[in-house]
């Protein structure tokens, strides 16, 4: 068995350990969302906190983890008499991001469940992380229907496998860890909103503290059991601290003084619901009994709301998580005129083993000191060029965005599961049965009794059971929908550069983003000006990442449309041998013109014929402004099968026939 790297050799991440401590000491605290780059110790440091956890008194022989003091009645290996157990370490369960269902909830053997009558159930991943540590990598690229079990099972407490009728139920209460890089994706809010804490972590720029990393890393990989042996005695202390601090939680006071600031500040960062509130509270009673006092004090309301409010205030996709800390502190000196407790913090409390008391880092220029700062605005009131080279015009910020209706891919699919296009799933309606590929996990009740009935004499049956063969068993077809590709295709020459038409376009793009984002798609970003076109983000879950390119894009020179679309294409091949079941929507936004080397309109229709001869759906955003319009891009769109739409009929209440358009166009192309 390979030697964990211990919890307190972790260099710096202060919040981190801190955050993940609070919930060793009060698993009520509802776990910690890991955000942050790569290679910031993320992983590390969960799979590390295992070993801190203090051991558990289990049924002996219960795959369910049972305690012995209360036994869960409705267990399936139950029931349990009460008595003593036997003690075993907490486990620490990984949930991977391709899991199926079966192994996430576990498997009911459905013929002995129809022929006997018997449940012969498999525990999966639920019922092993009772009790326990269940533990995400890359939250964000969970799939929808793991993301609808987790949040099922975190809501009740229990895990519930029904199959046509036949249930099993178990308990199944957990401390959720997740980590995830932000450039990859977001997490769904309903997720999100079940992490207890959130912290940002992100690579030190300390010379002195980089060196320190590497110099512990390579000296656990080059001798683990022998490092894990110098930091045993600080292993052994956080524990014997984690196990104090968890008995003298029950004895915490939170007043109404803490409450009413707890109160107070979700009210004025406008957080949704009432799980803050909550969250905040456990939390900062979990931070004095980790300091070892038993009174709340401000400082520990301050921190409390640092780690449990960011991932909450967010408004949209594009909002980055934090909170304005002089608006925090601020609050709390409003309602902080009568406190509980006046007296002088612990100097050995948050700041101590694995502690913190530090906040998360903020994005942007105040943040980290990373972010070079915007241009700021002119007399004028619009951005300045700073750079700029010859006939290029500096970014200027999006228009307001705006509520669009859906653009779907024509047929039937078999991609991802998503919110766009129509394609078979494993959740959705039922549209017809089929012989099962694997495991069987939805059974068509009527056609597994149609298959098996002519064959009941032969089979000897003498009883009112039905005799039930494994060929016997039909899987439900089901239809819902799939996630797409949405690749934009944006002309940023020269044609596009008029500051209010351009900053219309923007908004256009970020509106389509934002759609994109709640319907679970993959995004990416072509731009064409001057003499080519690029790459500005290659396809990825991250709406964010492609709002922030589409915010810096700048705008001049030719228009170069063969070349972007070309390199579209080439984006779309690379993708189907990467992704071959996930189907595409090519979203042009340009105004058709096409300038720029030997007969650029005759290449560019060349380019588009492509698309259409291989069925890609593709809609143009017709971006021509101004009383005499040469109709250049409805010309394209007719060239790529597809459809064009102008700029101002995106809205909601303007696109209605869209839809229809792009399926019946590419259906007569395919």
């Amino acid at each position: 068995m390979t030697t964990p790297y211990p919890f307190t050799a972790v260099v710096g991440q202060d919040d981190l350990r801190l955050a993940l401590l609070l919930n060793a000491v009060s698993p009520q605290v509802g776990g910690v969302l890991v955000r942050g780059e790569k290679g910031t110790a993320k992983s590390t440091a969960v799979r590390a906190l295992s070993a801190l956890m203090p051991t558990l008194n289990v049924v002996s022989g219960c795959r369910f983890s049972c305690d012995p003091g209360s036994p869960d009645p409705a267990c399936p290996d139950g029931p349990h008499e009460p008595g003593a157990g036997a003690e075993r370490p907490a486990r620490m369960v990984e949930l991977p991001v391709g899991a199926s269902e079966d192994r996430l909830v576990g498997a009911l053997d459905i013929e002995r469940a129809l022929a006997e009558g018997v449940k012969a159930f498999e525990p999966g991943l639920l019922a092993d992380a009772h009790r326990g540590i269940l533990y995400v990598d890359e939250v964000n690229l969970l799939h929808d229907h793991l993301v609808d079990l987790l949040l099922d099972a975190a809501a009740m407490g229990a895990s519930y496998v029904e199959r046509e009728g036949v249930s099993v139920r178990h308990a199944a209460r957990f401390l959720l860890v997740g980590t995830m890089n932000p450039e990859e994706g977001e997490l769904r809010p309903q997720l999100l909103d079940r992490f207890g804490l959130t912290v940002e972590v992100a690579a030190s720029r300390e010379p002195d503290q980089r060196v320190e990393v590497v110099r512990r890393r390579l000296a656990y990989d080059d001798g683990p059991a022998a490092f894990a042996a110098r930091w045993a005695g600080e292993e052994a202390a956080v524990r014997a601290r984690i196990v104090a601090a968890r008995e003298l939680l029950p004895q915490v006071r939170l007043g109404d003084g803490a409450l009413r600031q707890i109160a107070a500040t979700c009210a004025a960062f406008e957080v949704d619901g009432m799980r803050a509130d909550i969250v905040m509270a456990r939390t900062a009673t979990a931070l004095a009994a980790w300091a070892g006092r038993t009174d709340v004090l401000a400082e520990d309301v301050r921190q409390a709301a640092l780690l449990a409010l960011p991932h909450r205030r967010r408004r949209n996709p594009f909002d980055a998580p934090g909170l304005d800390e002089d608006k925090l502190d601020e609050t709390l000196e409003q309602f902080g005129d009568s406190p509980d407790d006046d007296s002088d913090p612990d100097p050995d409390g948050p700041g101590g083993p694995g502690g913190g008391g530090g906040q998360p880092p903020q994005d942007g220029p105040e943040g980290n000191g990373d972010t070079p700062a915007q241009p700021e605005a002119g007399d004028s009131g619009e951005p300045q060029p700073s750079g700029a080279g010859a006939g290029e015009q500096s970014a200027v910020r999006a228009s307001e965005p705006f509520r669009t209706k859906v653009l779907s891919v024509p047929g039937l699919g078999e991609g991802a599961a998503g919110r766009r296009s129509r394609a078979r799933t494993e959740r959705g309606r039922t549209i017809g049965a089929r012989r099962p590929r694997g495991t069987l996990t939805k059974l068509h009740l009527a056609a597994t009794v149609q298959a098996a009935a002519p064959h009941q004499r032969a089979r000897g049956r003498s009883g009112p059971g039905l005799v039930v063969r494994r060929d016997d068993l039909r899987q439900a077809a089901r239809e819902g929908r799939e996630g797409n590709l949405v690749l934009f295709v944006v002309d940023a020459s020269g044609s596009m550069a008029a500051r209010q038409r351009m900053s219309a376009v923007k908004g256009a793009v970020l509106s389509l983003l934002l759609d994109a984002y709640r319907r679970r798609d993959k995004v990416g970003l072509v731009t064409f000006r001057g003499k080519d076109a690029q790459v500005a983000l290659p396809p990825t879950s991250s709406v964010d990442a492609a709002a922030a390119r589409l915010e810096s894009l700048p705008t001049g020179g030719r228009t170069p449309l063969a070349a972007g679309l070309l390199k579209a294409h080439e984006v779309l091949r690379v993708e189907r041998l990467r992704d071959p079941a996930r189907r595409a929507l090519v979203v042009v936004v340009t105004d058709g013109r096409a300038t720029g080397g030997p007969e650029p309109v005759a290449l560019a229709g060349r380019a588009a014929r492509l698309f259409a001869a291989e069925g890609v759906a593709s809609v143009v955003v017709d971006c021509e402004s101004g009383p005499v319009r040469l109709g250049l891009a409805g010309q394209l769109a007719g060239e790529l099968g597809g459809t064009a739409v102008a700029l101002d009929e995106l809205r909601a209440d303007s696109i209605a026939g869209l839809v229809r358009d792009v399926q019946g166009t590419s259906r007569r192309a395919a």
